[in-house]
């Protein structure tokens, strides 16, 4: 009876960990939803996208775009953008609200914002010069890291 009990309980935590992984699949960018596809569309027109894929957690689905100059978006799984890293070069213009690139400038002036991230409550910014700022959604400085 114990050799079952430890059996069934073994088999239990093996199918919660199978289950709890994501799923990743390739997708084309017409089967990223269509808030995702007009973000790059309106930032990312010119830029040939590489791979699009899907990755399909428990509870949760969210997307991943990468372009030809090695620019990365992630987004949110009702097309949000959560995450835009231009790696070496300055995020398209109008993607982040210009009290966050004020707040930015007048940190570093002149240094460009290359990476963007956000949830609900914060923005955290990148910047070239491997400076990171995050601000609250009210726009005021929460924390400076180098």
């Amino acid at each position: 009876m114990k050799k079952l009990m430890f059996l069934m309980a073994g088999f239990f935590v093996l199918s919660t960990s199978v289950a709890c992984t994501g799923r990743e699949r390739a997708i084309s960018v017409d089967q990223l939803p269509v808030q995702a596809q007009s973000f790059i569309s309106k930032y990312f027109q010119n830029e040939k996208v590489l791979f699009a894929k899907k990755d399909t957690e428990l509870f949760e689905k969210k997307y991943e775009v990468v372009f030809g100059n090695r620019t990365k978006i992630e987004f949110r799984g009702n097309g949000e953008w959560s995450e835009v890293d231009c790696q070496f070069s300055a995020l398209p213009e109008g993607i982040l609200d210009e009290q966050i690139i004020r707040k930015a400038d007048e940190l570093y002036p002149g240094v460009i914002i290359v990476k963007a991230e956000r949830d609900r409550r914060n923005y955290e910014v990148k910047l070239l010069n491997r400076m990171e700022l995050s601000v609250d959604n009210r726009f005021n400085l929460v924390d400076l890291d180098d």
